[in-house]
């Protein structure tokens, strides 16, 4: 039987034991391949039988992300326990911190969950963020507008992801149009009137940030207190999909060092354990922080080809409580993701996928349009040589 640990102690989990992952995305995946190739074992659980994490697990848990029956059999089955994605019950994990060995916890995933929390978590730290505006009737939306201004973007609370779940309003038109809209998507599913007077409101409203360049930064902390962060990543964005991330990010030294150390504090004030991916906005000598993300980030696949240690062994090594690996830029890359759209075009071209390209697929059955198969790595002795040879793929028209 399993040792039972309190939630304050964080043991060193050595290679040969096994890491349940909830959630059978593609992180989980890369998570498990890596951890298999440093020889520990997986167990997964995901809804769907089958999934990009299961295909390459040693144990698939067939069951939906709030059944905690299935939670507690995985859990058994593991000597420590990691999440890949968000949507994990605050309910279960709660359960799980006392019944099993979750280290990552649920206080991060609570506050990154929801917009109102996070954005009020890191004023609180003192790191720069948008102005925003908590939104849970439509008074309030009219009264934030006119506070912030157009253009402006009204969100939901939880639950969005590539532009799901947001409106830009640029006129007064808008805002009566993406109530409605958004009205439908709310956790709650109660209608505008009963919002007013709930007690945690369901939107957000942000003001627009006009940036010079979005970036991020993928931070790591193990239960020892140790921080590393990999190099910045300088994104860009398609119909609110990440498209490509740059590195090194084309940016300033001095906005470099800021979104170093803003990824620092973050993960040392919020006491992260694993990884937080911190999204951020410059402009003209201004750092702000657009979202948080506790686990590996699309925004760090790069690292898989480009860095001394990949995020997912990264977060292997976090979550298990081992020696950080070094995160050294070991060459110039540009990652850019393969949607369902771009599937078979590059799969069509596998004869230019030579010297410096690197492919990574998801294992996902059906490649449907915006969703996320994959991704190309492309190294070269400089972003502009890797940009060149993306361009010269004619695959990801503009």
């Amino acid at each position: 039987m399993k040792e039972k640990r309190t939630r304050n102690e964080y043991p060193r989990i050595l290679p040969g034991s096994t890491i349940g992952i909830l959630g059978g995305g593609q992180l989980g995946r890369m998570i498990a391949l890596k951890a298999r190739e440093m020889g520990y074992r997986i167990v997964t659980m995901d809804a769907t039988a089958d999934s990009p994490c299961g295909q390459v697990a040693d144990e698939e848990f067939v069951a939906s992300l709030d059944n905690l029956e299935a939670a507690r059999k995985m859990a058994k089955r593991s000597d420590v326990l990691t999440y890949e994605f968000e949507n994990v019950s605050d309910e279960m994990v709660r359960e799980l911190e006392q019944e099993s060995y979750l280290p990552q916890g649920g206080h991060v995933l609570h506050v990154t969950r929801h917009r109102i929390r996070e954005k009020s978590a890191l004023e609180a730290i003192g790191v720069p963020v948008a102005p925003w505006r908590p939104v849970h009737s439509l008074g309030d939306l009219e009264q934030a507008v006119s506070d912030l201004g157009f253009p402006c973007v009204l969100k939901t609370a939880t639950g969005g992801y590539d532009g799901k779940g947001q409106y830009v309003l640029r006129e007064q038109a808008d805002i009566e149009r993406a109530w409605k809209g958004l009205e439908k998507s709310l956790d709650s599913g109660i209608s505008p009137d009963a919002m007013a007077s709930a007690r945690m409101p369901e939107l957000v409203l942000e003001g627009w940030v006009d940036f010079d360049k979005e970036l991020s930064v993928v931070a790591a902390r193990n239960g020892s207190g140790e921080v590393r962060t990999f190099p910045t990543a300088e994104n860009i964005h398609r119909e609110n999909i990440l498209h490509q991330s740059i590195v090194p990010a084309r940016i300033p030294d001095e906005a470099n060092r800021l979104a170093q150390e803003l990824a620092i504090r973050i993960a040392e004030k919020l006491n992260v354990v694993g990884l937080i991916a911190v999204e951020m906005f410059w402009k003209e000598g201004v750092l702000l922080v657009n979202e948080l993300a506790p686990r590996p980030h699309n925004s760090g696949h790069y690292t898989m080809d480009a860095c001394m240690t990949s995020q997912f062994e990264q977060h292997i090594r976090a979550v298990c409580n081992l020696p950080l690996g070094d995160t050294d830029l070991l060459t110039p890359v540009v990652m850019v993701n393969i949607l369902g759209e771009h599937l078979q075009p590059v799969l069509d071209q596998a004869d230019c996928l030579g010297r410096g390209i690197k492919i990574h697929l998801y294992g996902k059955a059906e490649a449907k349009e915006k969703r996320k198969m994959g991704h190309l790595n492309v190294l070269a002795p400089s972003v502009e040589e890797a940009l060149a040879t993306i361009n010269g793929l004619a695959i990801w028209q503009p």
